[in-house]
């Protein structure tokens, strides 16, 4: 049970976010809210109580996920649904960041365009902004960053990578230790750092179906964020992920944790993004010929976090200034918190740990300069990322989410569902490009660009000469076609949306209507004739899959064909695709003989069948 072999688990500003707004709605702030000190911790308490359950809830999901081994969803995250998702998260993070930056105590926001409300209110408040802060900020970002760069720029020479972000924490906490900036400025340091480990303690069973609802999408949102990253760091340092080790990695962590007391955890952006930059890829132990393996980094930085719950807090405790400030400081809790060892205020102020947030995530914001070239490789691709961008952006990362999926998937649909573009003639007689759909005129780049919804047509194929090769007659090489024989390639799956484009295009191809036979359509030049059509070959090669209407579909197609005395020949059906027809009564329309593995063979058998009933005869295309 591993995570990616290069993601770091913890806590998750989207999904603290989420869980904290659940958490108001079970447990609301009474109308009064004049409360005393032993009802502000009944209430703090019911609300830990919550979230742990939330915990608890969401980890149990994942778990019945993976029983059920629904990692195989992770296939529907296409790449641009990642990285827009990821992009879009870090951009939650980093304007959830921004009031810390800026030292100004606002109230949390949630829902929908959360992120324009906070920027709204960052922008309302930025009058009072903490100058001392402001300057700590300035200060962290300017050393941060170039420390990055630097790391970046001379990986290959460097030993190790400069820590800036260690020495970052360090100086500001001996500058804030030193001259009191807490008490003196007002700047906002973490506080209160509870030692050891709480009491284990399973959460109110009693809670979850009240939970349940809002566990879900926490559950779908951590596997779905966990996933992305992998995927992202799975493609750049060329390892292989499984889904469904992420699925219980994941819920037996929010299972565990939620009986200490914790809210759901997931792989983060920017604790992530410091790993990588910190040379986290780095492996201990390769237990597998491809990751995921145990990782040094995780291992140094699960033992850091071990040794501060455990050593380092009581040390700090002890020290004469920190005591007293956590004393006076610290809503009159004097050190200590319940069901915790002895406590000690961490005087790291908020800001330098936002700045590490926000410095750690330039490389999901990095991704965006991807999107050139996007826009030239496929365009369809880049209205997913932009989709998913914008919904997560301006929604929320669940729901962007949902929306960037189901637009993804709708791409795909879109794709199945085109016809064939046609070209017709203005009045003054010049060509022009119509759109898929016939009815208009389609807008420029349509045709230059091939990966923009492109058609799905039925195309009809001819004999390269000199060669045992068959291509579109459309693409105007030396093709030679027998009078009589007409070879179809149908390169889309056949299922209930294709069918009918399925039935109309064959009709218009051999000539067939309810009514009778017409003539056949030809894909070769203007002035060639159709000849009326003996022998059909269908090329199955690209039917991919077929339901039970498409099968139907294909058996009412050799019906009509044997009744225009119309001979059909079917090649290469897969196996599954070949199963279908059968199960839809294909072998009661025709027989075996009928079913060929390649277009080569059902052809030689179509030229035998039309020379036994007279003399062949070629047509030269150029």
């Amino acid at each position: 049970m591993q995570f990616g072999a290069v993601l770091a688990a913890g806590t998750f500003a989207v999904l603290s976010l989420m869980t904290g707004s659940a958490v108001e709605r079970l447990v609301p702030e009474p109308l009064g809210g004049n409360l005393s000190g032993i009802e502000r911790e009944q209430l703090d308490a019911q609300r830990v109580g919550a979230a742990a359950a939330m915990a608890f809830g969401s980890g149990a999901l994942m778990l019945g996920m993976f029983a059920l081994q629904l990692g195989v969803l992770s296939t529907f995250l296409s790449e641009p649904v990642v990285k827009a998702l990821t992009s879009g998260a870090a951009l939650h993070v980093l304007v959830s960041q921004l009031p810390s930056l800026l030292g100004l105590p606002l109230p949390r926001q949630i829902g929908c365009f959360a992120l324009f409300k906070t920027l709204a209110a960052v922008l309302t408040a930025l009058p009072r902004s903490n100058p001392a802060e402001l300057t700590i900020s300035a200060l962290s970002l300017a050393l941060l960053v170039p420390v990055k760069e630097l790391n970046v720029r001379f990986r290959d020479r460097l030993p190790t990578p400069i820590p800036g972000e260690i020495v970052m924490v360090l100086l500001a906490s001996v500058l804030c230790f030193t001259s009191s900036l807490d008490t003196r400025y007002n700047v906002q340091i973490v506080g209160l750092l509870p030692g050891g480990f709480p009491r284990p303690l399973l959460p109110n069973l009693a809670e979850l179906p009240r939970i349940v609802a809002d566990s879900l999408p926490v559950a779908l949102v951590t596997f779905a964020v966990s996933a992305s990253l992998a995927s992202i760091y799975a493609d750049k340092y060329s390892y292989t992920i499984d889904s469904n080790q992420e699925l219980l990695a994941h819920g037996v962590s929010n299972l565990i944790s939620s009986l200490f007391s914790c809210f759901p955890n997931s792989a983060t952006l920017a604790t992530t993004s410091l790993l990588v930059d910190a040379g986290g890829n780095t492996q201990l132990l390769r237990l597998r010929s491809t990751p995921p393996t145990l990782q040094l980094a995780g291992l140094f930085s699960c033992a850091v976090v071990l040794s501060v719950l455990l050593w380092l807090g009581p040390f700090f405790y002890y020290l004469p200034k920190v005591r007293e400030r956590a004393g006076v400081g610290v809503a009159g809790r004097r050190g200590h918190m319940p069901g915790y060892g002895r406590s000690a205020l961490l005087l790291c102020p908020k800001a330098v740990l936002a700045c590490i947030n926000i410095s750690s995530m330039r490389q999901m914001f990095f991704q965006m300069q991807e999107l050139p070239q996007l826009w030239r490789i496929s365009r369809v691709d880049f209205a997913v990322w932009m989709v998913t961008w914008v919904a997560v952006v301006t929604l929320s990362v669940d729901l962007g989410l949902a929306v960037g999926v189901v637009f993804s998937m709708m791409t795909v649909v879109c794709r199945t569902q085109r016809w064939e573009k046609r070209r017709g003639k203005s009045r003054c007689g010049e060509a022009r490009q119509w759109s898929a759909w016939g009815d208009f005129p389609a807008r420029p780049g349509w045709e230059s660009d091939p990966c923009f919804l492109p058609r799905v047509q039925c195309l009809a194929l001819g004999l390269a000469e000199g060669t045992e090769l068959y291509r579109p007659l459309r693409e105007r090489h030396k093709l030679l076609q027998v009078p009589g024989l007409c070879i179809l390639s149908y390169p889309t799956p056949l299922y209930f949306g294709t069918r009918g484009q399925f039935r109309r295009t064959l009709e218009r191809h051999l000539g067939l209507r309810e009514g009778g036979k017409e003539t056949p359509k030809t894909d070769g030049p203007p002035d060639a004739v159709a000849e009326p059509i003996r022998v059909v070959v269908l090329d199955c090669s690209g039917i991919t899959f077929a339901d039970a209407a498409g099968a139907r579909e294909v058996v009412q197609l050799s019906r009509r064909c044997r009744d225009a005395g119309i001979h059909l020949l079917l090649a290469q059906c897969n196996a599954s695709v070949l199963g279908t027809l059968t199960q839809a009564g294909l072998l009661d329309r025709v027989t075996p003989e009928q079913l060929f593995v390649s277009v080569q063979d059902a052809a030689a058998h179509a030229l035998e069948r039309l020379e036994s009933a007279g003399p062949k005869s070629c047509t030269v295309w150029v």
